[in-house]
């Protein structure tokens, strides 16, 4: 039992003695170069997956921004002919003080005014 135990201790010297030496010079410069390439390759995918968020999010922001420009042009389209049907309203109401010929006269030019600015509410209207 004693010499099991001895040999066992000197097994265990023996590796121990082995731990603190040092590797040879070509083992080394094998473990740098590996590690280096690793290191490289890990920034590389980094650099890679960086640029990847930047632009799906740089996607996200642009279709954000085509939305906000179609929702301002969908308000100034709203905007312009809501105040074009106003402005005919108030027209037409104005007009019924005036006599039977300048009545229908009236209308006519109300009606007209409101055609235009229609047409030209519509060239507000988003695509699509």
């Amino acid at each position: 039992m004693k010499k099991s135990v001895i040999a066992a201790l000197l097994v265990l010297g023996a590796f121990t003695a082995a731990c603190n030496k040092p590797e040879p010079q070509s083992e080394v410069a094998k473990d740098v170069n590996e590690a280096q390439t690793e290191r490289a390759q890990d920034v590389a995918d980094a650099r890679q997956d960086a640029q990847q968020d930047v632009a799906s999010q740089q996607r996200d922001v642009n279709a954000a921004q085509s939305d906000v420009d179609k929702a301002a042009a969908k308000g100034s389209y709203d905007v312009a002919m809501a105040k074009a049907e106003g402005d005919h309203k108030v027209a037409i109401e104005s007009c019924e003080a005036l006599a039977k010929d300048a009545q229908k006269a009236c209308k006519d030019e109300a009606d007209a005014r409101l055609k235009m600015a229609k047409a030209q509410a519509e060239q507000l209207k988003p695509a699509g």
